[in-house]
């Protein structure tokens, strides 16, 4: 009689290699021996009226994720990097001037990536984003843009003006 563990156990391994981190942990393109860039999930730091009232909102939370996502895709794309997401616990502060670079070195990254959004209010917003070369902790790339109205359009333009004009454009560091 055959063992079912063999079974069991190639089942567990299909499942946990199909979990959200694992899958965060692979690159997702880039060509072959460019830089490994560690790209950790964009945090919102809502100073506004209504976020001290109520909390963060939803809609915020999930334009947050499309834009770790069209950020990643745009250093796939350029050709230049081989993003990695980071799994990092919710809350975890990444916008702390090189806290990050520790992580994505032992990730096995050459450059670290974060990126927030500074919400003032419904009206007025700023997209931020910093890359790092983890050896050194310099920055290698920088660049900010302010975004009027908290709407999907004005984040994903943002963002858009963002990765080609400062990010990715070769402006250097702002």
């Amino acid at each position: 009689m055959k063992s079912p563990y063999p079974f069991a156990l190639t089942v567990l391994i299909g499942v946990l290699l199909s979990t959200p981190a694992a899958r965060a942990a692979a690159p997702v393109g880039g060509p072959v021996g460019a830089p490994v860039a560690a790209v950790f999930a964009f945090e919102l730091d809502d100073t506004s009226l209504q976020g001290e009232i109520s909390g963060h909102d939803a809609g915020d939370l999930a334009r947050l994720g499309r834009l770790d996502s069209q950020l990643r895709d745009a250093l796939a794309r350029s050709g230049r990097y081989t993003p990695v997401a980071v799994p990092t616990s919710p809350g975890e502060p990444w916008t702390c001037d090189g806290c990050e670079v520790d992580i994505a070195r032992k990730a096995g990254a050459q450059v670290s990536v974060v990126g927030w959004v500074q919400k003032v209010s419904n009206l007025i917003l700023n997209i931020n984003v910093v890359m790092r070369d983890v050896q050194t902790g310099q920055r290698i790339q920088a660049g900010s843009v302010d975004i009027r109205g908290d709407t999907d359009e004005s984040w994903t333009h943002g963002m858009s003006f963002l990765i080609n004009n400062r990010i990715l454009g070769g402006q250097g560091t702002r």
